[in-house]
């Protein structure tokens, strides 16, 4: 299941994301999405969960959760056009 984050912390690494999300099952990928040139964070960014199971119950326990001072947005990824 492929899940949306929002409203990551600047300072948040793909690791620190993987290790939260990991709490609710196998983390399959994680991406934090940068600016081009500048590498810097855009402030979000999506997480890969193994099962649709795993990806529904971190939903659940962490869209509107503060993480790193922020209240993290959490919800299914759309599908690409």
């Amino acid at each position: 299941m492929n899940i949306y984050v929002g409203n990551i912390p600047w300072s948040t690494s793909e690791e620190d994301l993987e290790a939260h999300f990991a709490q609710y099952g196998n983390v399959n990928a994680v991406r934090i999405i940068t600016e081009g040139h500048s590498g810097r964070s855009k402030g979000f960014g999506f997480v890969e969960m193994e099962s649709k199971e795993s990806g529904q119950a971190a939903i659940e326990a962490l869209d509107g959760q503060d993480f790193g001072g922020r209240d993290l947005r959490v919800n299914e990824a759309k599908p690409r056009d």
